[in-house]
């Protein structure tokens, strides 16, 4: 007979080291682990719309404010106003600012931007800003998510279809599962020597989004000035950038305004020109505007203060500027403004000094001024609006009218 195996002590011994090593192991995992620094508290019941404005109220009163630096305009997603600073993502009810969800990360917030009825949280992560996350703007229930190589300083641009990340070096577009489309640039993971693109030592001063297309103003060392650059949103292949159109600018001191299907307009800076070029036969017109000095860009690309509706309406930084949708051709403009506006009841709205003037968007005739005390605050306004309410970013602090 075979002579039964015998547990000697220092069997015992290696047996509770192994455990020991295994349960150390599986909580240093943990301990650094997303999960444990992550903390979601979604809404026990979804918020509720708010009520869509009759019209234009005759007065709009302060309803509450909340701090928010990590959005760099108001954040609307579905039906909640989203705050964002410190790590931290909330979503309130518009009416009363109370937070119905919260998300938080112990990672410091890049940006936060929204689209598809979400809230898109872009956090810092070693060496960029990776780690993305979606969350459903009703509850702050987690939609897709995803880990890239954004830069540091980016701004989320949304063209109702796509989403943008911006980046001097590099940038990409996703779809809404958050799956990339289109990448433009050198990434750190590179697999081709210049990433199949044209002008690989280029760098990127300004971006804009539109109709699935996205334009670039190029900075490029041996070019004679900046270069003005249409990119498709959705190519065939992610990994092959498609051009639409690509034309040098002539100055360089540019950033770009707009871009259509089929055109892009381009603001000169160091000529007080908006040159807006077409894809097909290359045609350009020029239109003198009061284009004051820009100042300093607030991420790593300058972004123009577009809003996007049957019309686009710029700030240049001292006006606003009603643009065609289709053409982008300067229709009208309105004087002394703090910023692009937005459309409410029907109405265009405008921020000014002292309140809000109301406009007719289809000829910007202004019909009434409606006082709103920003009290010290002298800065730009960004606007939008969920429901009936009104939301100003004013710098890192979101106000919410009613």
């Amino acid at each position: 007979m075979v002579r039964p195996e015998r547990r000697t002590r220092g069997d015992l011994t290696a047996v509770v080291a192994i455990v020991l090593v295994v349960l150390v192991g599986a909580g240093v995992i943990w301990w650094n682990s997303d999960a444990r620094a992550t903390v979601s508290q979604p809404a026990g019941q979804a918020i509720r719309p708010a009520p869509a404005p009759a019209g234009v109220p005759a007065e709009l009163g302060e309803v509450w404010r909340a701090p928010s630096p990590a959005t760099p305009e108001p954040v609307v997603a579905g039906p909640a106003a989203v705050t964002a600073g410190d790590g931290e993502v909330r979503g309130r009810n518009p009416v009363t600012g109370k937070v119905r969800w919260r998300f938080a990360r112990d990672l410091p917030l890049c940006t936060v931007g929204a689209e598809w009825g979400r809230a898109i949280a872009v956090y810092r992560k070693w060496h960029n800003c990776s780690g993305v996350t979606s969350l459903k703007g009703a509850t702050g229930e987690f939609g897709p998510q995803r880990n890239g190589s954004t830069p540091f300083g980016t701004r989320l641009l949304s063209d109702g279809d796509y989403v943008t990340a911006t980046g001097r070096q590099l940038f990409g577009t996703w779809r809404s599962d958050l799956v990339r489309t289109q990448q433009y640039g050198i990434p750190v993971d590179l697999k081709n020597p210049d990433n199949n693109m044209a002008r690989p030592e280029c760098e990127y001063a300004s971006i804009a989004v539109g109709r699935g297309r996205v334009g670039v103003v190029e900075e490029c060392p041996k070019a004679p000035s900046d270069r003005i650059t249409v990119l498709k949103a959705h190519p065939e292949s992610s990994e092959e950038p498609e051009q639409v159109f690509t034309s040098l600018l002539g100055s360089s001191r540019a950033s770009v305004v707009a871009v259509s299907r089929t055109h892009v307009a381009v603001v000169l800076h160091d000529r007080s020109e908006l040159v807006v070029h077409g894809f097909r036969d290359n045609e350009r017109s020029t239109h003198r505007l009061r284009i004051p000095e820009p100042g300093p860009p607030q991420a790593n690309v300058r972004v123009e203060s577009t809003t996007k509706a049957n019309r686009i309406y710029w700030h240049t930084g001292t006006d606003t500027v009603a643009l065609d949708s289709r053409t982008l051709t300067p229709l009208w403009t309105i004087p002394d403004t703090l910023g692009a506006g937005t459309i409410f009841a029907d109405k265009l709205v405008v921020p000014v000094r002292g309140g809000l003037a109301v406009h007719d968007p289809n000829t910007g005739e202004r019909l009434r001024v409606l006082p709103v005390d920003r009290h010290d605050y002298r800065g730009e306004v960004v606007l939008d609006s969920v429901g009936d309410v009104l939301l100003e970013q004013r710098g890192d602090t979101l106000v919410a009218l009613r």
